[in-house]
């Protein structure tokens, strides 16, 4: 393949020739998934597959076991929703709960990006399960794959008439930034084709789409839920009267690395100005198009637009940005940020209610104990408001109306949900991604573990008075940095089964990075470990001091603002 990019490192990789030769993301996924003789597709039609908001999975709880039977693996779909700024009406939440139960493993799973995603899913059953999605004036495009993602924004349920507007700009972002190629209708939705593959244009992405995935969230300060500087691209709503006038913009954030590779590191994003709100969009596409033409696409380990600024430098991607959009950026403006977790309980905000509910890492499920998915489902029957993920995991019943308050929380007591408030603080600041049994890159649990690490931690934390005490807790399974780790006060990214890179020192607010201080350790050394710094901070905090920053203090660890910083020997104190 010739250079087609102002930069090429060298060689491209091959995925650059499976997304050229796809016909715009058609592939052969229709053949591949009218075979009857496997229940998997080819590893090449997968990675094209992403492009539709699905990744093929297999149990990896029986994977041994069906081996020794001489079967294949126990091959699954995951689909994921897109769904800017996550809010569902009650009827889109009753369709997902519905083809959990009928299509996938009877779970959903609220992401850490705001959307749904399932699992189960097997291949005969994808194509209907992609169809009543669409029916629910929902979709998948662009949920996976080298393009942008799904688009966050941040819940404020008590500030909902800035939150509407933030929603709709959220909205308009993911639609314009939507691949153009009609593969996805005519695969899943059985569109005719009008225009022959070959001739179709994608006039933003062109034929080689992302060099990889590229995400974009909008945070409303003071609340920085969506976690912002780990966005790509990042919008920081400024208000002037309690009005949005614009937003500071943040570029190069991202959370992903490679163990044992110091040329990948997590890094937040930098600040580069002001814009007017009208801007936003404009903004967007621009900064995406910086990234299709000058990031890497011959080493993916290195694609993400974080290595795109800190190669370039982030005066060098302001100026290019600034030519691109024929006007430059305004200084910008000043902002605060107190928190990046949720707010629980009941708020009232225009007029209307709004609770949130603590989902333990946004697993939604029946258990013989709490049937928090029944609830959910009776609550979707009468509600006349909406659903809102958070970017914690979290759930939100929004806009409930006074006459509809009372009704609800019946239901709420009546299944004794949970608003997380008799749970301590750690855990209701903790997030976990999926991890084993269906991620194939996890190399440890993560979901299925951190509740009971957390249990332990709990008896410390009763013991040294902290239980009310707000720390961010967060675990993967691997060091992709779904749940967002790296801005954890306490860490967790797994190395190998039951073992962990231990890193502490994030920001309470999401805005430094923390710092590796324990490699590949287990259960008992975790607690060994942080016991006396958890104690230690009990009796030596400042007032008003959030972990994160007294193990800095303390000389624990170094403080880390840049990724650049991220990779040193750990501390021996």
């Amino acid at each position: 393949m010739t250079q087609r990019f102002p930069y090429e490192a060298g060689p491209p990789d091959d995925m650059e020739r499976i997304k050229e030769e796809s016909h715009h993301l058609r592939g052969k996924l229709v053949e591949s998934f009218a075979d009857p003789i496997t229940a998997s597709i080819p590893v090449e039609e997968t990675k094209i597959l992403k492009f539709h908001g699905s990744y093929m999975q297999d149990d990896r709880d029986i994977r041994n076991e069906r081996k020794k039977q001489k079967l294949e693996p126990a091959y699954q779909f995951m689909i994921r929703v897109r769904l800017p700024g996550g809010v569902a009406t009650p009827e889109q939440y009753l369709t997902m709960d519905k083809l959990s139960e009928t299509y996938g493993n009877g779970t959903l799973k609220l992401t850490t990006r705001q959307t749904f995603q399932m699992h189960g899913i097997l291949k005969w059953n994808l194509k209907k399960t992609m169809q009543d999605i669409n029916h629910s004036l929902m979709d998948t495009i662009a949920a996976c794959g080298d393009v942008n993602r799904n688009v966050m924004c941040n819940v404020n349920p008590d500030q909902s008439k800035v939150h509407a507007e933030i929603h709709e700009l959220a909205h308009k972002v993911s639609d314009h930034l939507l691949p153009q190629t009609r593969a996805y209708h005519e695969i899943w939705l059985d569109e005719e084709k009008v225009v022959d593959s070959r001739e179709e244009v994608e006039p933003l992405y062109s034929d080689f789409y992302l060099p990889r995935k590229f995400k974009i969230g909008i945070a409303v300060p003071p609340s920085n839920d969506i976690d912002v500087f780990s966005q790509d691209l990042g919008f920081i709503a400024i208000l002037e009267d309690e009005k949005l006038v614009g937003f500071n913009v943040t570029i190069g954030g991202g959370m992903g690395s490679t163990h044992g590779n110091t040329s990948t590191y997590p890094q937040v994003g930098k600040l580069i100005g002001f814009i007017p709100k009208e801007r936003l969009v404009d903004v967007a596409e621009k900064v995406l198009t910086i990234q299709r033409d000058y990031g890497n696409r011959s080493n993916r380990k290195n694609a993400r637009f974080k290595y795109t600024v800190d190669r370039l430098g982030k005066e060098w991607v302001l100026n290019e940005l600034n030519q691109r959009l024929g006007w430059n950026l305004e200084e910008a403006r000043p902002f605060h940020f107190d928190r990046n977790g949720d707010h629980y309980g009941w708020v009232k905000g225009n007029g209307k209610w709004h609770l949130t509910l603590f989902i333990q890492n946004g697993r939604v499920v029946d258990t013989q104990d709490y049937k928090l998915k029944t609830a959910l489902r009776e609550i979707a029957k009468v509600h006349t408001g909406d659903f809102r993920m958070t970017p914690n995991q979290n759930l939100i019943i929004g806009n409930v109306t006074q006459e509809m308050k009372p009704i609800i929380e019946k239901l709420v007591k009546e299944y004794g949900l949970t608003d997380g408030k008799q749970n301590s603080a750690l855990r209701r600041n903790s997030m976990a991604c999926v991890a084993l049994p269906t991620c194939g890159l996890a190399m440890a649990e993560s979901e299925r573990y951190l509740p009971s690490l957390i249990d332990k931690l709990e008896l410390i934390l009763d013991e040294a008075g902290l239980r009310e005490e707000e720390i961010t807790i967060r675990m993967t399974g691997c060091p992709n940095g779904c749940a967002r780790p790296a801005l954890a006060e306490i860490g967790f990214i797994g190395k190998g089964p039951g073992k962990y890179n231990m890193y502490l020192g994030a920001s309470f607010t999401g805005d430094r990075l923390n710092k590796l201080y324990r490699e590949n350790i287990g259960e008992e050394e975790i607690i060994a470990t942080l016991k006396p710094i958890l104690f230690n901070y009990a009796k030596e905090r400042k007032e008003n001091e959030h972990f994160g920053d007294y193990v800095i203090r303390a000389g624990y660890v170094k403080e880390v603002k840049s990724g650049l910083d991220f990779h040193d020997i750990p501390s021996k104190a």
